[in-house]
């Protein structure tokens, strides 16, 4: 559902799935939790690529892993979304808080 490259203190998630939703949230939200206790990660950049769906439980797991990295000052990006998923994040109130940047180099950069 998910694949994680590490850069640093960066987290690069890249969605294997076409939605983020409640079926797979929990898995999600587990897993880099769990990659960023283990890895000090301070940055965190979503890949919305292969994503064509999400509700409030992917919304809910944006915004819970920008608290953990707001905590210990670091920064959360979205790349690659299109722009029904750009709507829903923006709609959410996300676009005010979490960086949407064009490409991964874009993000690194910001």
């Amino acid at each position: 559902m998910i694949k994680c490259y590490l850069d640093d203190k960066t987290l690069l998630v890249q969605f294997t799935t076409t939605e983020l939703d409640h079926h797979v949230a929990n898995y999600i939200r587990e897993n880099v939790d769990d990659i960023i206790m283990r890895k000090n990660i301070k940055n965190i950049i979503f890949d919305f690529h292969n994503i064509k769906f999400m509700d409030s439980s992917g919304i809910g797991v944006i915004i819970g892993r920008y608290k953990k990295i707001a905590n210990v000052h670091g920064n959360v990006s979205v790349i690659n979304m299109n722009p029904r998923v750009e709507r829903v994040f923006n709609l959410s109130g996300m676009g005010k808080i979490i960086k949407v940047c064009e490409s991964y180099e874009d993000a690194i950069n910001s």
